[in-house]
């Protein structure tokens, strides 16, 4: 949630399309994943027939977007679809929302928390996660974390299409349905498994 478009740096995807990178948008602290998913509509433009793909966070704007406009694909990357397939530990910090309390030089400079809970990474990888959390700001990694654990969301919207990992901590593929899912894959499978996913892609984006 703290990621910015050069999470897709190893996505490859037509030439012949019309690529518009989503970067975050300024929030405000009411805002919920579907109020914020309606301004990035308006912010960007998107249309009927668009397709979007969301990694984490951004498959859960990605389901909302789909519901508010009907796009060709909604295509979810190491995300949930609904509170159904989220993990346990929702209820638990949904109850004791302890990240608000969590200072934001420590979120920041989370370096060994990345490598527990989203996975191995090389030290390229790492360096382009880290720099990704210090530039956005750590108000804003902290309204995501309440954002997502309050969504609510129950409704699947038509042209849904999900990958997620079988090793993902933060997002566990245990409740995923209707997913295909990559043998070993992380929370951050969009790093160290891009083949996998660009060769699921490619077929995918054809139809």
């Amino acid at each position: 949630m703290g990621a910015d478009t050069r999470i897709y740096n190893n996505i490859e995807l037509p030439e012949n399309y019309d690529i518009i990178p989503v970067d975050w948008i300024a929030h405000h602290e009411t805002d919920t994943l579907t109020t914020y998913a309606q301004k990035i509509i308006y912010q960007y433009n998107i249309t009927p027939g668009s397709i979007i793909i969301g990694n984490s966070m951004g498959g859960m704007l990605a389901i909302e977007i789909a519901k508010k406009i009907r796009l060709k694909k909604a295509i979810l990357i190491s995300g949930i679809k609904t509170i159904d397939e989220a993990p346990a530990y929702y209820k638990i910090f949904q109850t004791i929302p302890v990240y608000k309390i969590i200072p934001g030089s420590l979120i920041n400079a989370a370096g060994s928390f990345i490598k527990l809970a989203f996975g191995r990474m090389n030290d390229a990888d790492l360096w382009l996660f880290k720099d990704m959390l210090h530039k956005n700001s750590p108000a804003f990694i902290k309204w995501a974390m309440g954002a997502t654990l309050k969504w609510d969301n129950a409704i699947v919207p038509p042209n849904v299409y999900h990958i997620h990992g079988d090793n993902d901590h933060v997002l566990p593929n245990k409740k995923i349905k209707d997913a295909t899912i990559v043998k070993g894959g992380t929370h951050i499978m969009i790093f160290d498994k891009a083949k996998q996913i660009n060769k699921w892609l490619k077929p995918l984006l054809k139809k």
